[in-house]
């Protein structure tokens, strides 16, 4: 069987990953048209998005320092179960009270990307899965099914005419998608009660802990700056904002913009099963590193193409590439720590991370709109060129575990370094 070095737990967290994406999928495309279809000004759909974005954020800082104690299954059954309340909510309610309730519970995503608190949990699981040699392949996997999963669900927002076609009109024709999210929460559910006791964090007694690190607090303090400054370069160039600069500066439709998207989706999807196989031969910092490179210096020449196919075809050269270093730094952070530090050091870097993303949004869209076409590629570009030489620097002597030569019998005998 080709997934025969992965247990069941690590079967069941793929499922449950992908019906979650594909929910994001199509809730990314329709949520802001949905909202204003209730009636809800510009401000007001502002809000609700805010609310799911600072949700998402809270949340996945709360469980983060909880979900160990609390207990891994627990959090994410937790979590499925304000899945289920959150798409019923948005199904049937129209009160903009309730919307912003619904979207702070932290499981309506405002994108396709999953920045919750059910991939900081599930990272912590995944690499007691699998063997040490196969814990990249199981992130490539897990990270190519989400996208796969997620191109699909935007997709799958062409039902919408058929609801209409039925009769449904205006915002309920957009209701159904919401009861199907919450489904798809039901059925992560069940498969999350039906984990079974070894997915829980190993416990070290008598240990002194900060925010449920202890050895390894100086690693994720590095890796959180690092991956903050990779963030907030990524932050320039958002689907969002790309979007809008293809409009802007070439008039692409929006219909032409899904298929773009959709192709992102996919070729990213992809190369991420690349990055289990280049990781094996080459390394994980090493294929974090010279496969972002490349990827970065096209964000260069994305804003200087003369003609729109090749402005796509440039940027869809960039996405085939851009996101093998996703799988190979989940799986190096959580190769680095200690086992029972997984879920605090899943945590704090994916909220470095989304902290520091959330800032460069609104410079992009404000230089767009004074006329500095180019700047968001430029400073993406730049600061993301810097993070990757950064992070070869700090981290190119530190391996984990698989990439370890065999100690000598005087290496042996030495103390082990306080990380």
């Amino acid at each position: 069987m080709a997934l025969g070095w992965l247990d069941r737990d690590g079967r069941k967290l793929l499922v449950c990953r992908t019906l979650r994406t594909f929910g994001y999928g199509f809730l990314a495309v329709v949520l802001g048209l949905y909202l204003q279809q209730l009636g809800l000004n510009a401000l007001q759909v502002g809000l609700v998005l805010t609310a799911a974005v600072a949700g998402s954020a809270l949340m996945n800082v709360l469980w983060s320092l909880a979900a160990d104690r609390f207990g891994r299954r627990r959090t994410v059954a937790t979590m499925a179960v304000l899945m289920i309340a959150g798409g019923l909510v948005f199904a049937f309610a129209d009160q903009l009270w309730l919307l912003v309730l619904g979207a702070f519970t932290g499981t309506i995503s405002a994108s396709s990307a999953e920045v919750g608190p059910f991939v900081t949990v599930e990272q912590a699981i995944l690499p007691q899965t699998a063997p040490d040699e196969r814990r990249t392949w199981l992130f490539s996997i897990y990270d190519t099914l989400g996208n796969l999963a997620g191109a699909a669900g935007a997709l799958f927002t062409g039902v919408v005419a058929l609801f209409a076609r039925l009769g449904l009109s205006g915002a309920s024709s957009y209701r159904p998608l919401f009861v199907i999210y919450a489904a798809i929460g039901l059925l992560n559910l069940l498969l999350f009660l039906n984990l079974s006791a070894g997915v829980e964090s190993a416990r070290v007694d008598g240990t002194r802990r900060f925010v449920g690190l202890h050895r390894s607090r100086g690693i994720v303090a590095r890796l959180s700056a690092l991956f903050a400054l990779d963030a907030f370069g990524g932050g320039f160039v958002l689907q969002s904002v790309v979007a809008y600069w293809f409009h802007v500066r070439w008039g692409l439709s929006p219909a032409t913009l899904g298929l773009v998207f959709f192709w992102v989706g996919v070729l990213s999807g992809l190369s991420l099963l690349a990055a289990g196989w280049m990781a094996e031969r080459f390394g994980l910092l090493n294929t974090m590193v010279f496969t972002h490179l490349p990827s970065n210096l096209l964000l260069f020449l994305v804003p200087l193409a003369p003609a729109a196919w090749l402005a796509i075809l440039l940027f869809l050269a960039r996405m085939s590439v851009s996101q093998m270093d996703v799988p190979t730094r989940k799986s190096y952070t959580m190769a680095v720590v200690d086992p029972d530090e997984r879920t605090a050091a899943a945590g704090i870097t994916n909220v470095a991370r989304t902290a520091a993303g959330a800032v460069a949004p609104v410079i992009s869209g404000a230089a767009v709109g004074f006329g500095a076409i180019g700047l968001p590629f430029f400073a993406a570009g730049a600061l993301k060129i810097a993070y990757d030489g950064l992070i070869y620097t700090v981290f190119r002597n530190v391996h984990p575990p698989e990439e370890r030569r065999p100690l000598t019998s005087t290496e042996r005998s030495e103390p082990p370094r306080v990380r």
